[in-house]
């Protein structure tokens, strides 16, 4: 009976029910998000070096002049 009261509260408010995750969807989701988080960063890298190199580039230029 509370999982009827829950749900038509949850349908009278426009929220999705809570249900609990167990702990291995709690680690699996944490790992995914790791993995995003990863990937972001090593794009964020690979953009800072080629500044990086685009800088040192340019040094270059101005050393030699």
């Amino acid at each position: 009976m509370t999982t009827q009261k829950t749900a038509s509260a949850a349908q009278s408010s426009g929220r999705k029910a809570w249900i609990k995750k167990t702990p291995v969807e709690i680690v699996l989701e944490q790992i995914g998000k790791q993995e995003e988080k990863v990937v972001e960063l090593r794009e964020e890298l690979a953009h800072e070096e080629r500044e990086l190199a685009k800088l040192q580039q340019a040094r270059k230029v101005l050393e030699a002049q």
